[in-house]
């Protein structure tokens, strides 16, 4: 049997140390290989003026599917001003990597699992076991902003000149991305046995962009009369999360929506050290922990790498190596549960390496 091809991505700060421990797990996992690294990141951005250099593009088009670690995005605002002289010219061509390749490949499904692990101190509640199911190629995120209104901006209904310094992002929602997300929902709840799918919005104001989201989630809902389906409101799902959050099983939303509830929900479980997802199309998939790079800890080995190593396990379950990929789930379990390795968020001292071993140990 030949080996996966992966593109391998560490990127900055912290995400060369997670990768690492990732590799560790993977390894005793018995899985075979060929990693082919792909530079991408905030050094090339200030470098190339790239963060996501055409080279990797290409790379990524000769692999079965990416794992990506951390990048440091480019400062907004005041703090770009403060960037050395030499890289203020660039202005705002910074493009962030992930949301680059996300578009680039059509990797529309954001793939988060939200899971507590018995013994995890960190845990709002041990019962909480829930998926969020993010639209990751439009929205908010699509790119499309005016540092001041153009002279021919007008605003709907009132048609009121909105002012000259006004900055503009436009939200970009579709029938078409709409439908396959939540329809990837409804799937998901049918393969693994989820009871009920939950459509998060905000049609009560942003009435022509939800509306068009929301009319799709019903769409798609009256396939599947099997699987219980609501909605609610963004504002009123945070509250509920935190109230009753065994109550939800699958949540699907708009990408700047589903951003903002997946990091809530990661720290239902845990924290960012807990927190991984699978952006995936219908052909590619980029597999990360949604932390950030977190210089502050870059090269200390202290950070937590068990959102890598889940999102290990999750690419492996899409490249069809679903054995390897439950004995890691179990290995992290069990370390977890026995407590007598911990990183610092999690109250201990040890290294990501030992966390990385430990988990590696339990799969020998």
């Amino acid at each position: 049997m030949s080996k996966h091809r992966i593109a391998w991505l560490p990127g900055d700060g912290i995400g060369l140390e997670v990768c690492a421990a990732a590799r560790i797990v993977l390894d005793a996992a018995g899985f075979e290989a060929e990693y082919l690294h792909g530079d991408i990141g905030w050094e090339f951005w200030k470098s190339e003026g790239e963060a996501l250099p055409q080279r990797t593009i290409d790379l990524l088009r000769t692999t079965d599917c990416a794992f990506f670690g951390a990048i440091t995005s480019k400062p907004a605002g005041e703090a770009a001003r403060e960037l050395a002289p030499e890289l203020q010219h660039r202005g705002f061509s910074y493009r962030s990597p992930i949301v680059r390749m996300r578009q680039l490949l059509d990797l529309y499904i954001c793939l988060r699992p939200c899971k507590a692990f018995a013994g995890n101190p960190l845990n709002y509640r041990d019962s909480i076991d829930l998926t969020v199911f993010r639209e990751n190629t439009e929205g908010m995120y699509i790119g499309v902003e005016f540092n001041q209104t153009p002279d021919s901006f007008y605003c709907e209904p009132a048609m009121e000149r909105i002012p000259r310094e006004a900055a503009i992002s436009v939200r970009s929602i579709t029938p078409a991305g709409s439908r396959r997300i939540v329809r990837a929902a409804f799937e998901f709840a049918a393969r693994h046995g989820r009871g009920k799918v939950t459509a998060v919005h905000k049609a009560n104001v942003l009435r022509a962009t939800c509306g068009v989201f929301l009319d799709a989630a019903r769409q798609v809902a009256r396939e599947y009369p099997h699987i219980a389906f609501d909605t609610a409101n963004v504002d009123a799902m945070c509250m509920w999360l935190l109230k009753n959050p065994e109550n939800y099983d699958v949540i699907v939303t708009t990408n700047l929506f589903g951003d903002i509830l997946s990091d809530l929900c990661a720290q239902l479980v845990g924290g960012m050290g807990f927190g991984y997802s699978g952006n995936i199309g219908d052909h590619y998939a980029v597999f990360e922990p949604t932390h950030g790079s977190a210089p502050k800890y870059a090269g200390q080995n202290k950070v937590n790498p068990i959102a890598a190593i889940l999102a290990a396990g999750m690419m492996l379950e899409w490249l069809g190596e679903k054995e390897k990929a439950a004995r890691i789930d179990q290995a992290v379990a069990r370390v977890i549960a026995e407590g007598k390795v911990r990183t610092y968020d999690l109250g201990g001292s040890d290294t990501a390496t030992a966390m990385a071993e430990a988990i590696a140990g339990t799969l020998q």
